[in-house]
């Protein structure tokens, strides 16, 4: 099979398409077919080793620590069941199925083997039916990110919540699921991004760039989803958090671990199969390009996620 090779640390160029043996499903697991996967910040991270330092020694161990540990990265798939382990319960082949690799990395190839139970190695959740498996990608990482750090934020109906970063992977899933909960929702971006950002149901939109006099006019919030992460900041964003109520809460993507639940993915199945969200997909490059999506994502000016189109012969 096909697939994309990383085995040393470095930017996008250590990135090499090759042919390796397909994997076969143990007795606990599924084989999937994979027809999208995804560029995501971890995924720059774990490829560049440029992992935050308070990270740094548990995930060097995990990933390995002069190079990576599995050579096939890659952390989001979209695609369908193709064989089933004899222990399997939760899916049948020919469905389709969407999910996180975890630990497990190894979705930058045509197939990947995966427990059904949830684990560090992964989680897997039947996919929605009404989007493509591009979106499905853009669904199961940013979504997955941003509806935990929502429960986390205990975000209740009529509350005022802002989104800053509100045009990424996670943000615009944030945008999306902070108002279909009942929130008022103000979206934080960049100004060529303001009009698309209040076009996923932000009620209001400010601009990272504005000067301090009109920092001045940013609102009062019960909670603050920081999906740009601790390490990005600005005059705005420390605004913002002074904004907060006295029991307001500040909740960051960088606030621990990613939860690995599939729970959690069939909650977003329910939510974009009734209509109530959407994942946003920015561009979409083949297999083969996947230096150049990296490269386009360390740019960090895409609009919702970045996905691969994987396609198969057979």
């Amino acid at each position: 099979m096909k697939a994309v090779v990383c085995t040393k640390y470095g930017p996008p160029e250590v990135l090499q398409l090759k042919d390796i043996v397909k994997p076969s499903p143990k007795r606990n697991e599924v084989c999937i077919k994979i027809h999208a996967s995804a560029v995501t910040a971890s995924d720059l991270y774990i490829r560049g080793s440029r992992i935050p330092l308070r990270f740094m020694v548990p995930m060097r161990l995990a990933l390995g620590i002069t190079k990576p540990r599995k050579s096939v990265i890659g952390l989001v798939l979209a695609g369908e069941v193709e064989s089933v382990g004899r222990d399997i319960q939760r899916f049948k082949a020919g469905d389709q199925v969407y999910g996180i690799t975890g630990f497990g990395l190894g979705a930058y190839a045509q197939y990947k083997c995966m427990k059904e139970t949830d684990s560090l190695h992964g989680c897997l959740s039947l996919m929605p039916t009404t989007i493509s498996y591009e979106e499905a990608t853009a669904a199961a990482y940013g979504g997955l990110l941003a509806l935990q750090r929502i429960e986390e934020g205990q975000l209740q109906r009529g509350q005022h919540v802002v989104v800053y970063g509100a045009s990424g992977t996670s943000g615009t899933m944030a945008v999306q699921i902070a108002k279909h909960y009942g929130a008022e929702v103000t979206g934080v971006c960049s100004t060529r991004n303001l009009e698309f950002v209040q076009s996923l149901g932000a009620d209001k939109v400010i601009d990272y760039t504005i000067d301090d006099a009109a920092v001045q006019s940013i609102d009062r919030y019960d909670l603050m989803l920081d999906t740009a992460g601790q390490t990005k900041n600005s005059k705005v964003k420390e605004r913002c958090r002074q904004s907060l109520s006295p029991t307001g809460k500040y909740v960051s993507i960088d606030d621990g671990k990613l939860l690995l639940q599939s729970r959690r993915l069939d909650t977003l199945r329910e939510l974009i199969d009734a209509g109530h969200i959407k994942p946003v997909v920015d561009r979409t490059y083949p297999l083969d390009r996947i230096v150049e999506a990296h490269e386009f994502v360390e740019k960090g000016r895409k609009r919702g996620g970045v996905a691969i189109s994987i396609e198969h012969s057979d």
